[in-house]
């Protein structure tokens, strides 16, 4: 039987108890960021439409959530979403841990925390490989690292300048665990995730380089802070859980029911102005999770009816 992994807040320490449900992650998190609102941006030139191949849809009871996918930084874990999602695995599996102010919490075929996928466990992918390639474009530099977006998701690394020291010509990188993020649970081991995930509802920053990121929510973060809360033990939810009524990569949905999700591109002139004024409102407090990319979704059901 799995243990539980726990996160404790206070002195950021990490610790881990045996228990009876699997792969969990957290406990009570901390209060949450408030976000800025971003201006839209004015020339369409300067959006840039997610590959279907990179999009997950996942229909629930409350709404309908779309994924980003991140595979340059965690392509098992993609590698591993994509295979469940375009079997049907995930279809009709309840949220069956969703703490508010944290995440919410899924992929287990039991709906008890216990089970998984019958494809072996994951290697972890805390972190990633960048080079002067990756397509990353940094709002801060704290302390001499880097924040900023790779994609839609935010992450952290080391700088530029530091690619001349490695032997591959490379820096490390993590993705950030703010509202909107898609982490894979596990259980003790680092090597242990393998089917179920979560989504986080609010910033946790004491998951950073514990739990594998692979994609981040772009539209239907309200659905995820709509799911029902977990009244049991460790945020488990009893009697009747949401549930996801169908999850799919959106290359393999028929045209018609398809979405196209447009976002501002982050290497954009527009986006560069919008973080700036962001952090200049923020101040000292600023975080790249302040930061909330306009996005534009599209059907071709949506636009016949329209």
């Amino acid at each position: 039987m799995r243990g539980v992994s726990t996160i404790l807040t206070g002195l950021a320490a990490l610790a881990c108890a045996g228990g009876a449900m699997a792969q969990d992650v957290g406990g009570p998190p901390p209060p949450a960021v408030p976000q800025t609102a971003p201006a839209a941006p004015a020339a369409v030139s300067e959006w840039r439409t997610v590959p279907a191949g990179n999009l997950l849809v996942i229909d629930t009871n409350r709404g309908q959530i779309l994924v980003e996918l991140a595979p340059e930084v965690a392509p098992l874990h993609v590698d591993r979403i994509r295979l469940l999602a375009r079997r049907g695995f995930y279809d009709g599996l309840a949220w069956h841990r969703v703490i508010d102010w944290f995440m919410a919490q899924t992929g287990d075929p039991l709906g008890n925390g216990e089970g998984q996928s019958p494809y072996p466990d994951l290697t972890a992918e805390f972190t990633f490989r960048r080079d002067s390639q990756t397509p990353f474009t940094s709002v801060a530099a704290p302390s001499g690292a880097l924040v900023g977006f790779l994609h839609s998701l935010p992450v952290q690394t080391q700088p530029d300048a530091a690619m001349a020291l490695t032997g591959d010509g490379k820096v490390h990188g993590w993705g950030l665990y703010c509202p909107g993020v898609a982490g894979m649970a596990r259980d003790e081991g680092n090597d242990t995730a393998n089917s179920q995930f979560f989504l986080m509802r609010q910033a946790y920053p004491a998951l950073d380089k514990r739990y594998s990121v692979w994609g981040m929510v772009v539209s239907g973060l309200e659905v995820v802070r709509a799911l029902k809360v977990g009244d049991g033990d460790n945020g488990m939810v009893t009697g009747s859980p949401d549930h996801m009524t169908r999850v799919r990569v959106a290359v393999d949905l028929p045209p018609d029911e398809r979405p196209t999700v447009r976002i501002l591109d982050t290497g954009s002139g527009t986006f560069r102005a919008m973080a700036d004024r962001i952090r200049a409102t923020r101040g000292a407090d600023f975080s790249v999770c302040d930061i909330t990319l306009p996005v534009e979704v599209t059907t071709r059901q949506a636009a016949a009816g329209a």
